[in-house]
């Protein structure tokens, strides 16, 4: 199986990104145009998400990691985050009871609407009592409420 970033150049051509995807997009190509009728070639494709959304979310986490008092380090959060989000898969533990394991959030792993998706249940997650209470146990209802607000009022 190949893989390849596909992009248009200035001449308006197609063109496969970087040598290896070079490579890779006139392999696919010339398998295209070699199909006898009746012939099929599977190929899978993705659209990237934005930067600017990508950006955004890494931006609103760090602030996030910077305002709250449980979290030691900003990738637990996110993971923390991820399966409040409802984006985690159920495994066996070490003692046999279920554990969640966060959803990968990589780059290639999401396009733009499922990882907008994603940001929109973390947002949902960090409304509720219970993240709010977890992220600033000291602090009265109405304090963690406006903690909320302040991040999503930073990040319109």
């Amino acid at each position: 199986m190949a893989e390849c970033v596909v992009y248009k150049g200035e001449d308006g051509k197609l063109a496969g990104f970087g040598d290896k995807g070079g490579r890779a997009w006139l392999r696919f190509i010339k398998a295209a145009r070699q199909l006898a009728q009746g012939e099929t070639l599977h190929f899978t494709w993705f659209l990237p998400r934005s930067p600017g959304l990508h950006k955004r979310f890494f931006q609103k986490l760090a602030y996030l990691f910077d305002m709250q008092e449980q979290f030691q380090d900003a990738d637990r959060l996110r993971a923390w985050l991820t399966v409040g989000a409802g984006e985690c898969d159920l495994v066996p533990g070490p003692t046999g009871k279920m554990v969640a394991l966060p959803k990968s959030i990589k780059w290639h792993k999401l396009d733009e609407t499922e990882f907008a998706e994603l940001c929109r249940k973390i947002d949902d997650f960090l409304w509720s009592d219970y993240a709010q209470m977890f992220l600033w146990p000291h602090l009265s209802p109405q304090a963690r409420y406006e903690s909320i607000e302040r991040l999503e009022l930073q990040f319109r």
